[in-house]
């Protein structure tokens, strides 16, 4: 019998979290895309997670990254809502919209469909803002292959988002 919802391998960077931001003083705020509110829900099957978590915004559509985020119409024109331009937009509009000291965010191609040539199923990109912080924006765009967890049973898109899942709680720790 499985004790807790999610794989052994989330579960524990996802207390990892908790525990090392609580040591920090720090609150956590998350952009969601192509997660679907999965670093949330990881975050939040910790006990005594509310000590870090400030909130999440699941911002799946373009609509609801500008309305709820303040991601600018003419980013995701220009550069796409998989683009560097975009998660950073995410990440301050998250903690714009809250009273976390850092935020991440998260946007990509899960698939099947909806690659590009220039953005295949697999991309994502990350961003991580710190309140008050000057200087370059932390963005990351990584490509994941969805085939590397065929043997556990998970199909490609579960396999982008478990790997996604992943970086944005490692990108969460201090």
């Amino acid at each position: 019998m499985t004790k807790q919802l999610l794989p052994d391998d989330i579960d524990e960077l996802a207390a990892r979290v908790v525990a090392e931001n609580e040591a920090a003083g720090r609150k956590i705020a998350l952009a969601e895309s192509c997660t679907g509110g999965l670093v949330a829900a990881a975050i939040t099957e910790i006990a005594g997670s509310s000590s870090v978590l400030d909130r999440g915004f699941v911002t799946y559509s373009n609509e609801a990254k500008m309305e709820s985020l303040g991601v600018s119409q003419d980013i995701i024109e220009t550069f796409g809502a998989v683009s560097i331009a975009c998660v950073w937009a995410m990440a301050t509009g998250a903690l714009r919209n809250s009273n976390a000291d850092v935020a991440v965010a998260i946007s990509g191609v899960a698939g099947p469909g909806g690659g590009t040539q220039l953005k295949p199923v697999g991309t994502v990109v990350f961003a991580r803002a710190y309140r008050n912080q000057d200087g370059e924006p932390e963005g990351e765009l990584k490509h994941f292959d969805g085939q590397g967890d065929a043997v556990n049973g998970l199909s490609e898109r579960a396999s982008i988002r478990r790997q996604a899942t992943l970086c944005a709680l490692e990108l969460l720790l201090p």
